[in-house]
């Protein structure tokens, strides 16, 4: 039987990508967010898309208009349609990322600087907001528990792990605008990020971070959440312009 995402649902993962479009560009606004969540690996390759009926409604569009955003998924080869009892509309698994020729070829068209710099002032500023404006138990739970999952997770399973800890963060901070612009130029930096390897020294690095910035967050150490978050911000950038160099 085919499986949706791991532990806590679907729809605790996409909480802070998919919300409803605004009227006039309901097709248009509803493939942006999907394709984010594909592209992200909010739901990884092989596993399905929640159910059309509450992607619709998490959307505020109709079945109808669903149906076309993934029909246009299917076309470009990023999503599937099975039939049959475990059926549903499923990811497909990415290829090989390329190494550094690919690199080269993706961030071509990209202004490298300024991706880092604007996901560095959202971070930034959603750790400072999550730590001023404090959280409830049970945005602490969530919180924690996204740290603890990118703790406990195989290689291949890090990056996407972590990119939930992060969007959550940035769900947490109380600006959906944020939240969503956060998505968007994560969705950026994830596709670099694939084309490099996984580092176990730079993993253990980003975890005593993560560690530290969720202590800060709960503590309502603002200045000490937003430092922290800026260092990491600051890792990343640097094995970009280091692969790059």
């Amino acid at each position: 039987m085919a499986r949706d995402s791991d532990a806590g649902g679907p729809a605790d993962r996409l909480a802070p990508v998919l919300r409803p479009v605004r009227a006039g560009n309901g097709f248009e606004e509803a493939l942006e967010q999907i394709l984010q969540v594909v592209r992200l690996g909010l739901v990884p390759g092989g596993q399905r898309l929640p159910a059309e009926r509450d992607l619709a409604e998490r959307l505020g569009i109709s079945r109808l208009t669903l149906r076309e955003v993934l029909r246009v998924l299917q076309d470009q080869g990023l999503v599937e349609a099975r039939r049959g009892r475990y059926g549903g509309t499923f990811v497909l698994p990415r290829g090989d990322a390329g190494g550094e020729e690919e690199l080269r070829r993706r961030i071509a068209g990209t202004d490298l600087e300024d991706v880092l710099r604007f996901r560095e002032v959202l971070e930034v500023g959603a750790a400072g907001l999550c730590a001023a404006q404090g959280l409830s138990d049970g945005q602490a739970a969530r919180l924690r528990e996204a740290l603890d999952r990118t703790g406990d997770a195989p290689p291949e399973e890090y990056r996407r792990r972590d990119t939930l800890f992060h969007l959550t963060l940035a769900g947490l901070c109380g600006s959906p605008t944020l939240t969503a612009q956060y998505a968007g130029v994560r969705a950026t930096v994830n596709g670099l990020l694939d084309c490099i390897p996984l580092l176990v020294r730079n993993l253990e690095h980003s975890q005593r971070q993560h560690g530290a910035l969720v202590e800060a967050v709960l503590d309502g150490d603002a200045d000490g959440a937003r430092r922290i978050m800026r260092e990491h911000c600051a890792g990343t950038a640097a094995l970009l312009r280091g692969f790059l160099a």
